[in-house]
């Protein structure tokens, strides 16, 4: 079935006309990203060709996607816009709020139990506002995203990071936060920046136990956990052309732990295969009438380095396995390489866990693959040492795969099917441990593996590779381990060697599903009425921001000076937190909780300047919140990378802080704090971070005169009288400007509305 058939015809019928004016402005051959960015403006064309890294320029996404653990301070935010229906399609998907610990089924029921009150409020808000549901069990987001919605040459935002998935059926996906879900979904333009563009060209062809997931890990290794920001990255070329639609996929939703805005792929054979045997023929049809317009021009990519700002080159045929980790997921080693790694850096070479699947790679082609391993290990009477475990991308995929046999072949070797939700990877894991703070490793085909990630323990140093390769460590359960040169000893105390793994792209009986989860939004939802319990724990209306009062800011107090990295992880942590993602005081006692104090290298342990005392960093914010005191945040170089988690933003607004001063930020965590009217500044001289000093008292001297590229001078006043005065620097356009004057982004929306 293919959803917005109509959407998708105009946005078709129109795209061809777009990609030849955008031609003609900018008089050259077009990249895909181009042809994208330019075909989805919002408004006309402009005069001249936007800068890139430069520009902020207003689109008009097609549709907006959200997972529960978002959707529900979005919808909050949206149920507050003065609409009666979302102005794009938009979906609700949940998948965030059920924690591995038992297996799929009874995990799932717990979930239903626990998060009842959540998922009926979130179901009704659909309902009422013309929004579709994905029930819980039905998959995670971006996987049912791409089996659903994903177009080639279509714009979507969604309210997570990893939407970026969806590159892998041609899209423009970017991750973003809520507020900029609410701007779209109440018909207001979206901003972006004008992104660099990054080319990277795939030739040969993956074989053996490299796969798609190898490329993202070499690319990230390459271009580090910031090398991306800013930037789109298109692949190109005849290895990308050799790849499915679903390891396209892989390789963007991982785009993500680059920094990239978005990844993307043209249009191919492999795209329209992945169309029609999910349903959509009518898609792939009419993608194929303007496929021209769908990938990038030849003329660009025979010369790359005239159309890209940065072009890198792989040769599939000659890639190998990569393990990335631990601990950060650029640090890329070749699998001929790591036993020696393991054995450098002293890295606990038992495996304790191996886990497959997640959002990254949970396609039936990585299920297969991983499959086809777990079956020569029965045949070669192996059983993994390793707990093992496998977590299916959506039931469409789950039910398939059950089907064709793939799950009867993990559970041979001992596998555990999770229900189909994001459980461990962002950390909703009850992880089975009797000692849950020792040194341990396990091995995920997730994304991310920032410490403490999966179970909440700094010492589990977590390594990120190919589903196959999991499979192949967990059989072994030890690091130091090549399944393409090393043997194992089997149950007959046989010396066995595990063969090169074999998968299939799409199933040869088709996808198959009883129940996919999906909930229609009703025709009219006036008379549905969305209620939320004053004494509830989880769910709580919002009471809009203070506007700025067009004063300088004076008095402020240092928070916290936050040491080396720190994501939106540090700053507001998932895994028991996410029950109160639609709770924006309650949240907040996780503010900073993991950001690491310059001044003592202790986490949720900062000075209290009102009382001299150390404390937890919500209960000193809050203390200074009751005296009026306003305080400032600042930070490190890529502060607030990660996910697109929005309440990593909205926490510090409410508690009271009114400024984050940092070296460098993530992308999309700028704008969420732009949108929620606090003032993100960056230092113009790096050197000036080391003058903060812990007791200091900051004023802002000169924000009357706020505006665009003007610096903002910051006074630091320390507690001996001594005074400092250093340089900041901002990106706020005239429209951000607005946004922080009003006291948020969602304030503008309501006044505009109101008119």
């Amino acid at each position: 079935m293919a959803f917005d058939i109509d959407m998708i015809r105009r946005v078709y019928a129109q795209f061809g006309e777009k990609v030849d004016q955008t031609r003609k402005l900018l008089n050259r051959p077009l990249t895909l990203t181009e042809k994208i960015l330019y075909a989805h403006l919002s408004g006309q064309l402009p005069d001249q060709p936007f800068g890139r890294g430069k520009s902020y320029v207003d689109f008009a996404p097609d549709r907006v996607a959200m997972q529960d653990a978002t959707a529900q301070m979005a919808l909050l935010q949206f149920m507050q816009a003065g609409r009666d229906r979302v102005a794009v399609p938009s979906t609700v998907h949940c998948d965030h709020l059920i924690q591995a610990r038992d297996g799929a089924s009874v995990d799932l029921k717990n979930a239903l139990d626990t998060s009842k009150e959540v998922f009926d409020f979130l179901s009704s808000v659909s309902n009422k506002y013309g929004i579709g549901f994905w029930k819980p069990g039905a998959g995670i987001i971006h996987q049912v995203v791409l089996e659903n919605y994903a177009f080639p040459g279509g714009m979507m935002i969604g309210t997570d990071s990893h939407t970026v998935n969806a590159g892998g059926l041609g899209m423009i996906a970017i991750g973003v936060g809520g507020a900029d879900a609410v701007d779209v979904m109440a018909g207001m333009p979206w901003e972006l920046k004008f992104p660099k563009l990054i080319g990277v060209k795939l030739t040969g062809k993956l074989s053996g136990w490299t796969s798609a997931k190898d490329v993202i890990l070499k690319v990230a290794g390459i271009l580090t956990v910031k090398g991306g920001t800013g930037a789109v990255v298109e692949y190109f070329g005849e290895g990308a052309r050799n790849l499915s639609a679903t390891g396209k996929g892989t390789i963007c939703n991982m785009g993500a732990e680059i920094g990239a805005t978005t990844s993307t792929f043209g249009y191919d054979e492999t795209m329209s295969e992945y169309l029609i045997g999910t349903n959509r023929e009518e898609i792939a049809h009419l993608a194929d009438g303007i496929k021209d317009h769908l990938t990038g021009d030849d003329e660009v990519y025979a010369n790359p380095e005239k159309y890209f700002d940065q072009v890198i080159e792989i040769n599939l045929s000659e890639l190998e396995p990569h393990i990335n980790g631990p601990f950060t997921p650029d640090r890329a080693t070749p699998l001929s390489k790591f036993a020696e790694e393991v054995k450098a850096n002293n890295w606990p070479a038992k495996l304790e866990v191996g886990l497959i699947g997640s959002c990254t790679n949970s396609s039936y082609e990585d299920i297969s693959r991983a499959a086809s391993v777990a079956r020569q290990a029965v045949d070669k009477k192996l059983k993994a040492k390793a707990e093992f475990t496998i977590t299916p991308g959506s039931e469409q995929v789950r039910y398939t795969v059950e089907r064709d046999g793939f799950l009867n072949d993990f559970d041979k070797i001992g596998g555990v099917v999770l229900a189909n939700a994001c459980g461990p990877c962002i950390g909703q894991w009850a992880r089975h441990t009797n000692d849950p703070a020792r040194r341990n490793s396990i091995i995920t085909s997730f994304n991310r593996n920032f410490a403490k990630r999966n179970d909440g323990n700094p010492n589990t140093h977590a390594f990120v590779a190919s589903p196959e390769i999991v499979t192949a460590f967990a059989i072994a359960g030890d690091l130091t381990f090549n399944p393409m040169t090393d043997t194992l000893v089997n149950e007959s105390g046989q010396a066995v060697k595990l063969d090169e793994p074999a998968g299939l792209q799409m199933p040869p009986k088709g996808f198959d599903v009883k129940d996919a989860g999906y909930q229609a939004p009703a025709a009219d939802g006036s008379a549905i009425e969305v209620l939320v319990d004053k004494a509830s724990e989880r769910l709580q209306l919002l009471e809009p921001f203070a506007p700025w009062d067009g004063k300088n800011i004076i008095g402020l107090k240092l928070l916290i000076k936050a040491k080396g990295k720190c994501t939106t992880d540090h700053i507001s942590m998932a895994g028991p937190w996410l029950r109160f993602r639609g709770h924006l005081d309650n949240i907040s006692n996780n503010m900073l909780t993991g950001a690491v104090n310059f001044f003592n290298d202790a986490t949720d342990k900062v000075k209290n300047q009102l009382t001299g005392e150390y404390d937890s960093v919500p209960k000193v914010q809050r203390a200074y919140k009751a005296a009026g005191i306003a305080s400032v945040v600042v930070g490190d170089h890529n502060y607030g990378e990660g996910s697109s988690r929005e309440h990593a933003a909205m926490e510090p607004r409410h508690l009271g802080v009114r400024v984050v001063l940092v070296k460098s930020f993530a992308r999309i965590h700028e704008t969420n704090l732009k949108k929620q009217g606090m003032l993100a500044l960056t230092f113009f001289n790096e050197a000036d971070y080391d003058k903060i000093q812990e007791d200091d008292t900051i004023n802002l001297v000169d924000l009357e005169s706020f505006a665009p590229e003007k610096p903002v001078v910051v006074e630091l006043i320390h507690a001996d009288g001594s005074k400092d005065h250093i340089k900041t620097v901002h990106t706020y356009n005239e429209q951000q400007i607005e946004w922080f004057k009003a006291g948020s982004a969602l304030n503008l929306i309501k006044l505009h509305n109101a008119m």
